[in-house]
């Protein structure tokens, strides 16, 4: 048996069978150096990047120390934003799928807090939430602690990037003190160390290397002239590499909208994804650029910490980060579950410095590579393979996928495989559609009916 296999862990059958369904065979690095302390009930620090699968570890772990019969919330997870903490949320259903009655139940702003009120008055397991909204139900007394046995913070440094300090420290004088502390983090910043030495109780510090997590990465630098010439560099990578998902860094809120709005109006398929959108906005946004119908995201760090695309096929750094571990950050979102990554990062001259020091962190050499041919420029911008639907009606009118399924399907004109992913949220649904029969299907829709109701339906 190998040392890294989940069955050499002292997990219940029912983890280890689910996780053998999954294919989940062998530990990742994160895994495998933190996972035998977190069974252990002790503290931890982990260190890892965005696909180091440091999701299951810390499911895991919360799973094992879950008492099912008491119907009483044993566990948080804080995450900096409402898409990581439904994809936080998803991840743990599935490591818990053979797990008989555990509920997990979903906390964030941008939501009606009624609802998710009454879902608390009806019991949960485990919580997965964005720091303020855990804060307001705090607050409120709508939520019962008492019984917290594993606290875990998520993608710790961004929360804090995103000023969320003393909302953090206020939950954390509301909840137990004896308890499992688990926190995972990109980078290891000072103030991090701080946060963990106020509520951590000797800690065991994990961590990966950063080649562990970019080893499959094919890493390029190009060296442009001047900004005009960086777009239209940035343009002929697109054009060189049409692959369905291209995710662009840039450093700023107003970088995105430009590159974004540079590349939309030479006919390339491009959205901005930032902060200061509105959270609908972002949540359309991420589920256009999740099912193919957008094929470049144009986003900043914070904005992009929650993304989860298992096949994302490129990243390009439009302009290096100021931060040395953000570059293994974003380059690590590519590359995953055993896919070859292609990362592309664009400098200046005066931007040179900023490369040397990349070399010295990773301990390894880098040289420019050739710039893509002029005459790319000259192609036509690929076209994204599907289009996007949103129906007006959702989880509230009893709609499932498998109706939308139907409705498509029904009179034989559209095929099954020419669907995409389903997505149904509270009160809307979004199905992805090839894009040569999207008019059809939008009309199966408007003009059909779902669960024998007319539903709105429009292309997006």
């Amino acid at each position: 048996m190998s040392e890294n296999a989940f069955s050499s862990l002292n997990l219940s059958e029912a983890l280890l069978t689910n996780l053998d369904s999954l294919g989940y065979k062998s530990m990742t690095a994160i895994q495998a150096n933190s996972l035998p302390t977190i069974l252990e009930g002790k503290d931890v620090i982990a260190q890892g990047q965005t696909g180091s699968g440091k999701t299951a570890a810390f499911a895991l772990g919360l799973l094992s120390r879950l008492d099912p019969t008491l119907f009483k919330i044993q566990a948080l997870v804080l995450c900096p934003t409402r898409e990581l903490a439904d994809q936080v949320a998803s991840e743990i259903r599935r490591v818990a799928r053979n797990t008989p009655n555990v509920k997990i139940v979903t906390l964030y702003g941008g939501t009606a807090l009624r609802p998710q009120v009454a879902s608390l008055e009806h019991g949960a397991h485990i919580v997965v939430g964005t720091p303020g909204r855990i804060e307001d139900h705090l607050n409120k007394n709508t939520m019962d602690l008492s019984n917290l046995r594993t606290l875990v913070l998520d993608e710790a440094d961004r929360m804090l990037d995103m000023g969320f300090q003393k909302t953090l420290d206020s939950i954390i004088d509301l909840i137990p003190k004896k308890r499992q502390t688990l926190l995972f983090s990109a980078t290891i910043p000072e103030q991090i160390k701080a946060v963990a030495k106020k509520i951590m109780q000797t800690p065991v510090m994990v961590e990966v290397a950063p080649s562990q997590d970019t080893v499959r990465v094919d890493q390029k630098f190009y060296l442009v002239e001047n900004e005009q010439h960086r777009m239209d560099i940035l343009k002929s990578l697109v054009l060189e590499n049409p692959v369905p998902s291209t995710v662009v860094f840039c450093n700023t809120r107003q970088e995105t909208q430009s590159v974004a709005g540079g590349l939309k109006s030479a006919g390339f398929s491009a959205a901005a994804l930032h902060g200061d959108m509105e959270q609908k906005d972002r949540d359309q946004t991420l589920i256009r650029f999740s099912n193919n119908s957008i094929l470049i995201l144009v986003a900043t760090d914070v904005a992009a910490r929650g993304l989860d695309i298992e096949s994302l096929d490129v990243v390009v750094n439009f302009h290096l980060p100021r931060e040395l571990d953000v570059y293994t950050h974003r380059i690590g979102r590519t590359g995953r579950a055993g896919a070859k990554g292609l990362a592309c990062s664009l400098h200046n001259e005066n931007e040179k410095f900023r490369v040397e020091q990349l070399e010295k962190h990773l301990s390894k050499r880098f040289t420019d590579s050739e710039l893509p041919p002029a005459e790319l420029l000259g192609q036509a911008a690929p076209r994204p393979p599907m289009s996007t639907l949103r129906i007006e009606g959702g989880k509230k009118q009893k709609l499932r996928p498998g109706d939308i399924v139907g409705a498509l399907t029904n009179g034989g004109e559209l095929k099954s495989d020419q669907i995409g992913k389903i997505q149904v949220s509270i009160n809307w649904s979004y199905v992805a559609i090839k894009r040569e029969v999207s008019k059809l299907a939008l009309s199966k829709l408007s003009n059909g009916k779902l669960k024998g109701k007319s539903f709105r339906a429009r292309l997006i």
